[in-house]
């Protein structure tokens, strides 16, 4: 998981962003490694995919306090005006 919440005024993160530095509104999620941050692929041995999803939805949701995939999914039903999705494989070497 990664920031939550951006608000639609903004237009981007900073590379390294701190909490601090993160739009008014954003949340993050904890992630993997139980961290409050973007610490980008980490595979295990052998090709592996990593799914990147953005939404736009047309409410702010509530915080919901660290929430699982299957929590955030079922706020978010029925408000995703629009998602992507990037799919990268990774392996190591």
């Amino acid at each position: 998981m990664g920031a939550l919440q951006h608000p639609p005024t903004a237009t981007g993160l900073p590379d390294g962003a701190t909490a601090q530095a993160l739009p008014g509104g954003t949340l993050e999620g904890i992630n993997d490694f139980k961290r409050a941050a973007y610490d980008g692929p980490c595979p295990p041995v052998g090709r592996h995919r990593y799914f990147h999803k953005l939404y736009a939805l047309d409410t702010v949701l509530p915080d919901l306090k660290n929430p699982s995939k299957a929590a955030l999914e079922k706020a978010m039903k029925g408000h995703v005006l629009a998602h992507a999705e990037l799919i990268g494989t990774y392996q190591k070497r």
